[in-house]
């Protein structure tokens, strides 16, 4: 609960930035972590609401009325061992999730909410600080394999708690690391990559098997798989990138943001030589989306020495406060200026590219746009028209398309004849996570498409459970909202 007054006598504080114009220089995060005192004043401002509605916001459904009165207490141990009874990767979702839990918070109907995020990080940090983040490998094992395919959070809470539970888990990765676009989509500046190998290590020590480098439904088909293990967990993302399919889209300076963004996560980690270099150093650069992809696009590109960023997003711009159809305490489409945005971006809303220009040889020198507005219709989605007399040509050296992903891969679906929606999300029963084949699972964002880190985790979490009891009959492992598995 905190102090019961405290949400009267402490504003709501978070962490600063280091200046734009020093951070730019190097790819190292770059906020400047409160005190331990202040962090205990913000832990004081979770109020006595009753129903705490932040539980509801949070996917995982985080006790945090719990850590929050325990980091206030100075109990840090006690906030740690909370914390992780729900969330096995709290260091990752207090850098990178947008917090529906702050959006859920009872104080922020009428003041500014508890900064539930930044309290959940610096849990996480101090734990690691103090060594109480240890490997607990299960004192005993069962007989069944499980192979987990992909090795973002979705893959890795799964796999976590697949093991917890005694199984015998292998993940297999893709890319030359596990991490999926924790390591290869978002930028170090966001979180730097140690952050997910001392994780990865306590996972390995715990007894999880890492095969890297292995395209699942290529490398491995999937008779192999089922001839080899009990069951089956499919975590491999929603990765097919939307395009923009206009004239012009085909020049040498149209990139895809998923593209750009793991090259150069490659290029931080010490890769230097890429058949197909792409840099903004010197590049007039205009990034269409503008969605969290877009942002962390724009933060590399200044980091590269762009000579300007500009920022397209088809939609209008949202409020800067809580839309009235959007009361609390659901997730508002308000206006999110990011710090990439303040490294010096201009965005440009109710815009669409409709043709990019090139040069003789192929190359990207320009794109045309026009003004949209949006028209409503009553019980219908809004209709997108262009407004006449605004089309306008823009000097462009380098595009970045981030405009979201279509769906999964079919590849290893389609040999394990699995179903799929129109969106090529993988068909799976909502009570257990089962695909239509028997001991093939499904979770993350190949089950329910783009989503957030936090969702990735708890489908992980959830489709652990239902891939326990299907194999033993019954499981300890928890299900959202209950407390973690007591070690076996």
């Amino acid at each position: 609960m905190g102090k019961i007054t405290g949400f009267l006598e402490f504003d709501r504080k978070v962490e600063q930035y280091t200046p734009a114009e020093e951070r730019v220089k190097n790819y190292k995060e770059f906020t400047l972590p409160l005190k331990e005192k202040e962090l205990k004043e913000q832990g004081a401002r979770c109020m006595d609401c009753g129903i705490p509605f932040c539980h509801s916001g949070c996917p995982l459904g985080n006790l945090i009325p719990d850590f929050n009165d325990a980091v206030y207490s100075g109990k840090w141990e006690k906030a740690t061992n909370i914390l992780h009874s729900t969330n096995n990767f709290p260091e990752f979702t207090g850098r990178l999730c947008p917090a529906p839990c702050e959006e859920a918070c009872v104080l922020g109907i009428n003041e500014d909410p508890v900064s539930i995020e930044n309290i959940e990080k610096n849990i996480a940090e101090k734990a690691f600080e103090k060594g109480w983040i240890v490997a607990e490998p299960p004192s005993k094992r069962t007989d069944r394999k499980i192979a987990v395919i992909g090795s973002g959070p979705a893959g890795l809470a799964a796999a976590q708690q697949l093991n917890r539970a005694g199984h015998t888990v292998t993940v297999f990765e893709r890319d030359e690391k596990p991490g999926g676009l924790l390591r290869y989509g978002i930028p170090d500046f966001k979180m730097e990559k140690q952050v997910i190998d001392r994780r990865l290590a306590i996972l390995e020590e715990e007894g999880i098997e890492f095969k890297c480098g292995i395209n699942v439904g290529k490398d491995i088909l999937a008779d192999e798989l089922k001839a080899d293990f009990d069951a089956i967990v499919l975590c491999g993302g929603a990765t097919i990138r939307r395009n923009l399919p206009i004239e012009g889209a085909d020049l040498k300076g149209v990139v895809q943001a998923m593209d750009f963004l793991p090259q150069n996560n490659r290029r931080v980690s010490g890769i230097k030589k890429f058949d197909n270099e792409i840099l903004a150093t010197g590049k007039d650069v205009i990034v269409i989306g503008g969605g969290d992809t877009g942002s962390d696009c724009i933060g590399t590109s200044f980091r590269h020495g762009a000579k300007s960023v500009s920022n397209f997003e088809i939609m209008p711009m949202a409020p800067t406060t809580r839309p009235e159809d959007q009361p609390w305490p659901f997730w508002p489409m308000r206006l999110r200026t990011s710090s990439s945005h303040k490294e010096g971006a201009e965005r440009f809303f109710s815009i669409s590219t409709k043709k990019f220009v090139g040069d003789a040889n192929g190359n990207l020198t320009g794109l045309i746009t026009s003004e949209v507005e949006w028209i409503k219709q009553p019980g219908a989605r809004p209709i997108l028209k262009e407004v006449e007399g605004t089309e306008k040509e823009w000097k462009c050296d380098l595009a970045l398309l981030a405009l979201g992903f279509t769906g999964s891969e079919m590849t290893i679906a389609e040999q394990l004849g699995l179903e799929a929606d129109a969106r090529t999300n993988i068909k799976a029963t909502e009570s257990n996570y089962m695909t239509n084949v028997p001991g093939v699972f499904v979770a993350g964002d190949q089950r329910r498409g783009q989503s957030l880190i936090v969702w990735a985790i708890s489908e992980g979490r959830q489709a652990a459970h239902h891939v326990d009891v299907f194999l033993m009959g019954e499981s300890a492992l928890p299900l959202k909202g209950e407390g973690d598995l007591p070690r076996v």
